[in-house]
């Protein structure tokens, strides 16, 4: 038991003249269990507690009430798969070397595992830069907070969406005991069982989603998920367990049950909202019955409930989401595409009702996880983020200490050219590899409005400079020049 954990044992005994208590503490001094939920494609304000006024959220709006949110919560990446890798690492994306989303195998030429990960440039006349390409996977080499915890006693079990490679580089060989979902899918062929796309291009297509065979004809995806979360924590309700719930929801394709997306339709909302608002729903639900079981159990009072998404909503004029006043959408550079829902709820420890405005990153999940419970992070093994616990645990009292953030896509995807970011306090720069850096001072301008790179010339040039170099430190690899680009 380290340090980090004694300390809240004992502490935990002697808070209740702050207004809380950490009766877990009290009672035993188990490991916490841990269920991290990451939601695919959640846009920051699609859940009713965040004003949206199409989705309807109660158990999400409930654990923000219970717990703690955060109001300046960021997405490693804006896109899919490099936050993945920064969510099991607690590394940048750029460190790990995954910085857009896995190909699958049904999207690659030939539909099959090469040897190697690529590592030519790559980039057609037309582009200005060629681009480093991107890996198949993640290398087994990176150490998961799954496998610390399996090594100390938990029970590991994940399910739902993974992204992170081929079957080489399953979630069960990355610590995880128990998979239910998790394989080189970006996207389910279909939300309905048998999951499937029965004339599919690719046999993993024609197969269906890894390790959730049929069962009930027309189940609905999210709700199969939630029953094998309830599984796991009936199963081993009497150890410590870590699960990761990583829901296919909310990504396309836009599917669900056409009796729930009648819930939503009327006047003003259009069906692909009302569809996607009937997604978000089904997340609600699983959130539910998961909170439900917990306290059938009486695991409540032990058991860290961490909810988040993987980037930005996916906005497109409104449909299916709206990210305003943030601007733009998944994949973009801007607010709109890396902020994201976060909420942490561990009844006893995190004062019920708090909320911070600190700019937080998946990159944070692994050191503050693993602090709290009593975890040791392998000495050579380089962590970007930091352990939130003392700010949580204090209600959002304990100060963090200011620190950059940065982001790197360094690729060209559907009218996004590469591009860094570095947020430094209210500052943000925004490089392009060809274009024009863009500045923006979020307390002022959340929604990036305005550009102002060329009233503050040497702001730019220092935090450019700053913003390379961390990138260069952590081993990125940047586009170059195109020697064959032509414009014409």
């Amino acid at each position: 038991m380290t340090n980090r954990f004694s300390m809240l044992c004992v502490w935990g005994l002697f808070v209740v003249g702050m207004g809380w208590s950490w009766t877990a503490a009290a009672e035993e001094t188990r490991r916490p269990n841990i269920i991290l939920i990451l939601v695919d494609d959640l846009g920051w304000r699609d859940w009713s507690g965040a004003g949206n006024d199409i989705c309807r959220t109660p158990h999400i709006d409930a654990l923000a009430r219970d717990g703690m949110r955060f109001d300046q919560a960021y997405a490693a990446c804006a896109v899919c798969s490099p936050t993945r890798a920064a969510v099991q690492t607690g590394r940048y994306p750029a460190r790990v070397g995954v910085t857009d989303w896995i190909r699958s195998r049904f999207q690659r030429p030939g539909g099959t595992t090469p040897e190697h990960n690529p590592t030519e440039y790559v980039g057609g006349k037309k582009q200005r830069v060629l681009c480093p390409p991107n890996p198949f996977w993640m290398e087994l080499d990176e150490v998961t907070l799954a496998e610390m915890l399996r090594a100390e006693g938990y029970h590991t079990g994940y399910i739902g969406k993974w992204h992170l490679g081929d079957e080489a580089w399953y979630p069960e060989h990355q610590g995880f005991e128990e998979n239910f979902g998790g394989c080189d899918y970006g996207q389910p062929p279909s939300y309905f069982d048998p999951f499937n796309q029965p004339r599919g291009r690719h046999e993993t297509l024609r197969a269906g989603i890894y390790r959730l065979p049929s069962r009930r004809p027309g189940e609905y995806l999210t709700d199969r998920e939630a029953d094998e979360a309830c599984g796991l924590i009936e199963r081993w309700k009497d150890d410590p367990f870590f699960i990761q719930l990583s829901h296919y929801a909310v990504h396309t394709p836009l599917q669900a049950p056409a009796d729930d997306i009648d819930k939503f339709s009327r006047d003003g909302v259009t069906r692909q909202q009302a569809t996607y608002a009937a997604m978000v729903a089904s997340v609600d639900r699983s959130l539910g019955r998961i909170r439900a079981k917990l306290k059938e159990l009486n695991l409540e009072g032990n058991t860290i409930l961490w909810f988040t998404s993987d980037n930005g909503g996916l906005d497109n004029n409104g449909n299916p989401t709206e990210n305003a006043p943030l601007r733009a959408g998944k994949g973009f550079p801007y607010e709109g595409g890396i902020r994201v829902p976060q909420i942490i709820q561990w009844p006893g420890v995190i004062p019920a009702g708090g909320r911070s405005d600190v700019p937080v990153s998946s990159i944070d999940i692994v050191p503050t996880l693993a602090g709290w419970a009593g975890v040791e992070i392998p000495s050579e093994q380089v962590i970007d983020g930091i352990d939130l616990g003392p700010h949580v645990v204090a209600g959002g009292k304990q100060p963090v200490p200011e620190r950059p953030l940065l982001w790197h896509f360094p690729h060209y995807r559907g009218g996004i050219s590469p591009y860094s970011i570095l947020r430094e306090g209210e500052w943000k720069l925004i490089t392009f590899y060809d274009g024009d850096p863009e500045l923006y001072n979020l307390r002022l301008d959340p929604g990036e409005t305005s550009n102002v790179a060329t009233q503050h010339p040497q702001r730019v040039k220092e935090m450019g400079e700053r913003l390379h170099a961390a990138l260069e430190a952590m081993g990125a690899r940047f586009p170059i020049p195109n020697p064959n680009y032509d414009p014409s």
